[in-house]
């Protein structure tokens, strides 16, 4: 089937997009082009006066910086940002789910723990407490090559969080629980057998601190130490190393079991967007969002400045007003953190994301919240504070990619799916990340990263459901064992980032 020259989304829509290169004369939309379109970029349906709204998705995404005629190329150079109106409704928007039967409901092959939770992927973490412990916690967990794991198949590796803080930080705030979060969240995750904690010593972020605020108690599966109490870097690697030989049997004692899918808690995530990321993909894994919902389990959307300007569409979805008003104090703390430091939070798009055909974040807010499908928005949460809602839920974190995907790991995410239409390498631990092209040129030109070709949708080869019932496929595939592209590549060590809010000092 032959892709149309142009996409209108909304009868209501002023603007199109080219889904191939349009040349002037030429007649998309019923509209004359005045001048040359790229693929992914809008142009004008009707004319636009200075001041007007250009609206796409049958949403504002900005105002007309200068007059606009029909057929003319609309983007950054004369679509202005504008602030969204803040006359939120609650509630108001609800469609229930349809529960799939408990004996109708999908299952795979994972790992169940003590207390009932359950993990995708059964690894040993080696989490620092600062960054002074980053090499010891890297030299621990590099000795545990493939060969030395040969006698334990059931441990996928032993894998080394290490970050960029942890001291030069007040001792509370909100930096400082975030930080101590993202610890107690990696250190419960379901997809650890056993955890490994290593610090300095004389640093602000006390592991002791840590185990006292959550309840964290030392045993054959959770043990710790500092630097200093051991005697140096040598020795510290060398007791960590004979810490991790003792967890090693015991893991590997873990086997997969059938589980509903109820058990999936899933981080909805974007990076390198384009025209077609709310076209294709972010809507087909809002078709894969709500067939996760219908059978009992969780998807955690995320990157709050990448939903300014489509959160009151969530807040007409949430499922209680406080919930909605949740959110908006979400917004409402960006509004004001990016005030104090002199920012804005139209900093994006980003210049891919422009070359790409974006031109404001409220036009990438728009299709990025379509990851979140058409579900009653059941939670809003803090960055990497656990989600325990079921269904469509929210948390709060930056838009920098590893960054957000290392809180909704912390939060309980056992997998990881990610939208691309520029293109991205990215890769997580220990929730393996399923990655979606929004485009088939990027499919074929990244075929060793791309798990899943969106783009399908636009050459009318697939409809958006037909590729959310393959991403659902592959969610439970991948829950089972299957490694995703980015897995198979080793990606995911090195993309372990925590928000540092605050100042370092």
């Amino acid at each position: 089937m032959n892709a149309p020259d142009a996409i209108r989304l909304d009868e209501t829509d002023n603007v199109a997009t080219a889904v191939r290169p349009l040349e002037a004369g030429e007649t998309a939309c019923g509209v004359m082009l005045a001048e040359r379109i790229a693929r992914g970029h809008k142009f004008a349906l009707t004319a636009v006066a200075a001041g007007n709204a250009v609206i796409k998705y049958g949403q504002f995404i900005g105002t007309a910086s200068e007059p606009i005629k029909a057929g003319c190329h609309v983007h950054t150079h004369n679509l202005g940002f504008a602030a969204t109106a803040t006359d939120y409704e609650f509630s108001t928007a609800l469609k229930p789910v349809a529960m799939v039967p408990e004996a109708d409901r999908a299952t795979f092959q994972g790992f169940r723990r003590p207390g009932g939770r359950v993990g995708t992927r059964n690894y040993i973490a080696v989490i620092t407490s600062v960054n002074c412990s980053a090499t010891a916690a890297r030299m621990i967990a590099s000795h545990f090559t493939p060969a030395v794991l040969e006698p334990y198949p059931n441990v996928d590796g032993v894998v080394a969080y290490v970050h960029g803080t942890g001291c030069g930080m007040a001792d509370s705030g909100e930096g400082f629980d975030a930080l101590q979060r993202v610890m107690w969240g990696y250190a419960r995750h379901p997809n650890h057998a056993a955890v490994l904690m290593v610090g300095l010593g004389c640093e602000m972020n006390q592991i002791d601190w840590l185990l006292e605020a959550y309840g964290l108690e030392r045993g054959p599966r959770f043990q710790t130490m500092n630097i200093q109490d051991v005697a140096g870097l040598k020795r510290t690697v060398e007791a960590g190393i004979a810490k991790v030989l003792e967890m090693l049997p015991e893991a590997d004692m873990a086997v997969r079991e059938a589980c509903p899918a109820s058990e999936l808690m899933v981080a909805l995530q974007c990076g390198g967007s384009d025209a077609w990321s709310g076209i294709t993909a972010n809507p087909a894994l809002g078709v894969a969002a709500d067939m996760l919902a219908a059978q009992g389990g969780t998807t955690v959307l995320a990157e709050t400045p990448e939903i300014y300007g489509a959160e009151h569409l969530l807040t007409r979805r949430a499922a209680t007003p406080a919930i909605g008003r949740k959110l908006i104090e979400r917004i409402e703390w960006w509004q004001d953190y990016v005030a104090r430091n002199r920012g804005t939070l139209d900093n994006n798009p980003t210049p891919g994301n422009k070359k790409g055909g974006l031109s404001t974040i409220l036009e990438k807010s728009l299709g990025a919240a379509a990851k979140g499908g058409a579900s009653p928005l059941n939670g809003v949460y803090k960055y990497a504070e656990p989600v325990t809602a079921k269904g469509f839920t929210f948390m709060d974190s930056p838009g920098y990619d590893p960054v957000s995907v290392t809180g909704q790991i912390a939060s309980g995410c056992n997998l990881v799916t990610f939208t691309t239409g520029r293109g991205s390498a990215f890769g997580s631990k220990p929730a393996p990340t399923l990655k979606i092209a929004t485009n088939s040129e990027l499919a074929a030109r990244m075929a060793d990263d791309m798990d899943i070709d969106a783009g399908r949708i636009l050459s009318g080869d697939a409809s958006v459901e037909q590729v959310g019932a393959e991403i659902f496929r592959a969610w439970l595939r991948l829950a089972s064992g299957e490694p995703s592209f980015s897995e198979a590549q080793g990606l995911g060590e090195y993309e372990f980032v925590p928000w540092q809010i605050g100042a370092t000092m």
